[in-house]
């Protein structure tokens, strides 16, 4: 089973930067089909300063499948073993039902504006 996280806005929508989102849909993908959804209230502030990385990770996430996001926040899901799909687009279930049929490619670009390291040790509990 691959859980998938999706970071999500206040509309149910693919936010567009990942530090800005409401909660983050997770979904279990198992046989290439989607067997459950959970939501998870998202903590407020930038994603490469919170814990958001340990605690997605503590739900069993392994992809984080992200329209815009910093470098910062893919270095600190990376070090919890959460690998990061850049750029994608569209509806939630559009994006995972692309993921599950290989039909997603990451952008490789991250968000410009906030690309800097903070030097957290940020430490992820498995």
């Amino acid at each position: 089973m691959k859980k998938i996280a999706i970071p999500v806005d206040i509309n149910n929508q693919l936010e567009d930067h990942f530090g800005h989102c409401d909660h983050y849909e997770i979904y279990s993908v198992f046989e290439k089909k989607i067997v459950a959804v959970k939501s998870l209230t998202a903590e407020q502030g930038c994603g490469c300063k919170s814990n958001i990385a340990s605690v997605l990770a503590e739900h069993g996430v392994t992809l984080m499948l992200a329209g815009g996001i910093g470098a910062g926040a893919i270095n600190v899901l990376n070090k919890c073993n959460i690998d990061v799909v850049r750029g994608c687009s569209g509806t939630i279930n559009d994006i995972v039902t692309n993921f599950i049929e290989d039909k997603l490619i990451d952008s490789g670009e991250s968000c410009l504006h906030h690309e800097h390291e903070h030097g957290h040790g940020h430490q992820c509990s498995h």
